[in-house]
């Protein structure tokens, strides 16, 4: 990390780095929340809102990486 100036200057590996690590915790989140709701008798609606919001934010950063180019591998 730079500072110039008195600020923080975040170097673009260290902001992919953030977002692959939150791709992979969603992706987490996304397939617990699933596994749940399929084994549920009758699933919460608050539990389904919970999924639809975990698989659109998964899918959204997902989204950003292809867009900034980065990969699990780079």
């Amino acid at each position: 990390m730079v500072v110039i100036f008195g600020k923080k200057k975040i170097k673009k590996k260290d902001i992919d780095q953030e977002l692959l690590k939150e791709i992979r915790k969603l992706k987490s989140d996304w397939e617990s929340l699933n596994n749940i709701i399929e084994h549920s008798v009758e699933p919460s609606d608050e539990g389904l809102v919970d999924l639809a919001l975990v698989k659109a934010k998964y899918f959204y950063l997902l989204r950003e990486a292809r867009w900034r180019g980065i990969n699990a591998l780079s």
